[in-house]
């Protein structure tokens, strides 16, 4: 559970409408309709509001989405987001062949910007928008996915056409609906995976009342008909019944993850006795409180009671399961949990110095090398205790690390840690997409060299200051580091510690170092560099 940066992981970026508003959007779909004989909207005085209403539940986002050549689209959605509704039909998804489908990968470098200016829609084509090597689905949202296209040439400014051909491979888009919720974005793509769909594209929206709508441009079926990919996806949904629902509740999740012999020590403590203060920050399912326990300073993780279900209950469980189990100065320490009826809370040692996310980016504070090693150093105990005792974190980031009193770096929230299995490797996409490994993303089996991906990315983060990929929804920056996307490496630290950082995010989880090998090169450097400064002159 996510208690610090409190954007959902299906929010898409705000997006700005230039010169265009909302209301012409609506007014120009609403026309398009009336002239394409559309009876709804000829002979029924309130669809224009209706239509409003629905372009109001989403970010503005929505809107620059939608192609005034398949303005029916906004009725397909519309349709969606009703059936989503019955919790029988969730996820609701409609999968269609889109017949001619553009990528920036089918042109060369030099057609691009000529191709975006064919395929953009009017009122996006007046947004400045900037092709970087990788590409990026932010660009790729100014609607390329297009039925009246002109095959035949690309105008580049005056200089000389050629013909751009449609890729042979078929291309699907497939449409969801469901409830909004954390990992949702994990699920579907999982989903997507599981019948060997290749992600090439997104469109993530959360509306204002609590619905999502994700539609994926996706490559890997091998025939243009769309019944036998219905039936398929059917099929998965089928596999994974039972983690759709929004809200439902049932203990035995708690009470299965619990279920440890006798030699435990009993996590349950008396709810009378904790004292509840200020809160210190807000996630999607629930809030982060400063509290007193037995006369000690406390950090109490409430869940929310409206947004239980069993998937969030079973990272609950697993938390407190993990906690009690793992005992370390560079492990925040569990205090106890309430776990036999809601609301349920872990209760945690206080760390008021709060996260490095927050250090960075909320404090706006720039790290000095040493203070940067130190921080490292840390994270990197941590993290080795935890791989020796067999357990992986699965979403070590900068917001899962808090600091004390003496800026001691404790890693923290185990919601997704997990013991290996016997055959030291695990499945199933886990953690933050900013942070996570090309072979998590990729739904390949993974070990505990994923965590060291994602230090990387905290060792980027610690030396930048800057959020990984903060141009790029997750969604995004998953699909990009996939394709080999990694953040701009830095010019101006040392290169030892920049050399470490590339070694650590290798796509080949063979090549890179494990956390004891990680933490001496650490020291050394730190060493170093204090020696140098003791050294008058450098001699």
């Amino acid at each position: 559970m996510d208690l610090v940066e409190g954007v959902g992981e299906s929010s898409s970026p705000p997006r700005s409408f230039g010169s265009f508003s909302g209301s012409e959007i609506v007014n120009d779909v609403y026309n398009r309709l009336v002239e394409n004989g559309n009876e709804e909207a000829i002979n029924h005085p309130e669809f224009r509001d209706q239509l409003e209403a629905h372009f109001n539940r989403f970010p503005a986002s929505y809107a620059l989405d939608i192609s005034l050549e398949r303005v029916e689209d906004v009725l397909l959605h519309q349709k969606l987001l009703v059936l989503a509704k019955d919790p029988e039909n969730r996820p609701v998804f409609h999968v269609r062949l889109l017949e001619n489908f553009w990528t920036r990968a089918d042109v060369d470098d030099g057609d691009q910007q000529g191709l975006l200016e064919v395929l953009a829609p009017s009122h996006a084509r007046n947004q400045e928008v900037g092709f970087e090597p990788c590409s990026k689905l932010e660009d790729l949202n100014l609607e390329v996915r297009r039925n009246s296209v002109d095959k035949e040439r690309v105008n580049l400014e005056g200089e000389s056409s050629r013909r751009v051909d449609v890729p042979d491979v078929p291309i699907h888009e497939v449409i969801f609906s469901a409830i909004d919720k954390p990992k949702l974005l994990s699920q579907l793509s999982a989903l997507l995976s599981d019948i060997e769909l290749n992600i090439r594209e997104a469109h993530v929206f959360s509306t204002t009342d609590g619905y999502s709508l994700d539609v994926f441009v996706v490559d890997g079926w091998p025939f243009q008909e769309t019944v036998a990919l219905h039936e398929a996806m059917e099929k998965a949904i089928s596999r994974s019944e039972g983690s759709w629902s929004g809200s439902s509740h049932s203990m035995s999740a708690v009470e299965k993850a619990l279920a440890t012999p006798a030699d435990f020590v009993d996590a349950e403590i008396d709810r009378r006795l904790l004292k509840i203060g200020e809160r210190l920050a807000s996630g999607s399912c629930g809030d982060l409180y400063r509290g007193e326990y037995l006369g000690q300073e406390v950090a109490v993780k409430i869940l929310r009671s409206e947004h239980l279900n069993e998937s969030l209950e079973d990272e609950f469980a697993h938390e407190v399961a993990m906690l009690r189990e793992v005992q370390h100065s560079n492990i925040v320490r569990f205090v106890g949990a309430c776990t036999k009826q809601p609301p349920l809370c872990i209760i945690t040692e206080y760390m008021p110095g709060g996260s490095l996310y927050e250090y960075l980016h909320k404090n706006h504070n720039v790290l000095k090398l040493p203070q940067l090693l130190k921080f490292a150093i840390d994270v990197c105990k941590g993290m080795d205790y935890l791989h020796k005792s067999n357990i992986i974190h699965r979403d070590l980031k900068t917001a899962n690390l808090l600091m004390d009193s003496q800026n001691v770096v404790k890693v923290a929230d185990f919601g997704v840690a997990r013991f290996l299995n016997q055959g030291g490797v695990m499945t199933a996409e886990t953690g933050t997409y900013r942070w996570m490994a090309p072979e998590v993303i990729n739904h390949q089996p993974y070990d505990q060299k994923a965590d060291v991906f994602s230090f990387a990315i905290v060792l980027w983060e610690l030396l930048t200051a800057k959020v990984p990929y903060e141009k790029m929804t997750p969604l995004q920056a998953a699909l990009g580091v996939r394709q080999g996307l990694r953040p701009e490496v830095p010019t101006n630290t040392h290169p030892k510690l920049l050399e470490l950082m590339q070694r650590c995010w290798e796509s080949d989880p063979a090549n890179r170092l494990p956390f004891p090998e990680i933490r001496v090169q650490l020291e050394g450097l730190l060493h170093e560099i204090q020696d140098e400064a003791e050294t008058p002159n450098g001699n």
